[in-house]
């Protein structure tokens, strides 16, 4: 080989050396967001679910430009202002234009007692009752794009804030009633939510690594086995017929029990709506 040859492969090697340098690099400094990211949802040893996802989804989620479920926060936008209903009223008719100022911290207090119904609210069934009946609209169904995207713009809007629903006082016998629900063997498989959540976490089940079940800060979130953003609702449905039990209708009472009291599992952990899982 000629002195040239020499140089220039002398020249690949010290280009491809570079670019291993590069890469390496590169890799160190996506592990230490990672490492930096999963210390922010980890609060008084609770978990995120973000700690079991692996590191793509959770790119997906930190990065706004790639998170998909910011089209859901878009749409919530555009909601906001909306006139819909008789009263000719749209959400900021009440709440004002610019919702970070007025609505910054409400999702982190959801569900609450109704004292008009005496009944536990949560923030879906919140937004239903404000067009009924302020704009007097028709409420928007479970699971529909209208619903799922206002609840995800509030969402959005507290989010980093840690969750700190009330579970004492007026509310506690709702809340002892989500704790019954989540100890209560059910279905053909004879399981509860503590059977995977609390006595498993970290271990795979199929495909699937378990996760502590703290959700309530993570919903409504954009799952890829969706293709979509769906609420806690819908995954509480997904876990019961993952058991084989019959699975009570999204908004029911004891779905909404049990939010409150997945919630409280979630005390202090940041909001990551809209968070991304697998």
């Amino acid at each position: 080989m000629t002195r040239k040859g020499n140089k220039s492969m002398g020249a690949m090697g010290g280009l491809a050396a570079l670019a291993g340098a590069a890469g390496l690099l590169l890799s160190g400094l996506l592990i230490a967001n990672q490492a930096a990211a999963k210390s922010k949802y980890e609060v008084d040893g609770r978990k995120s679910g973000y700690h079991y996802s692996n590191p793509e989804t959770n790119e997906m989620q930190d990065d706004d430009f790639l998170n998909p479920g910011m089209l859901w926060v878009q749409r919530g936008i555009a909601l906001w202002s909306k006139v819909d209903g008789a009263a000719g009223k749209s959400c900021a008719s009440c709440h004002g234009d610019d919702a970070r100022k007025t609505m910054r911290g409400v999702f982190t207090v959801y569900p609450k007692l109704n004292k008009k119904t005496g009944k536990l609210e949560n923030i879906e069934q919140r937004i239903n009752r404000c067009r009924v009946e302020n704009m007097k609209a028709k409420p928007w169904k479970w699971e529909s794009g209208e619903l799922l995207s206002m609840t995800t713009f509030i969402g959005f809007l507290s989010r980093g804030l840690p969750m700190n629903v009330k579970v004492d006082g007026e509310v506690k016998p709702f809340f002892e009633k989500g704790k019954a629900e989540y100890f209560k063997r059910r279905g053909q498989l004879d399981m509860a939510c503590k059977h995977c959540h609390i006595d498993n976490p970290g271990k795979r089940i199929r495909a699937d690594l378990l996760s502590e079940g703290r959700a309530g800060q993570a919903f409504p979130l954009y799952r890829l086995k969706w293709q979509k953003i769906g609420s806690l609702h819908r995954r509480f449905r997904g876990c019961n017929k993952q058991v084989r039990a019959k699975p009570y209708k999204p908004g029911a009472e004891e779905y909404v029990n049990l939010e409150l009291y997945v919630k409280w599992r979630s005390r202090g952990l940041p909001v990551e709506v809209p968070a991304v899982r697998r």
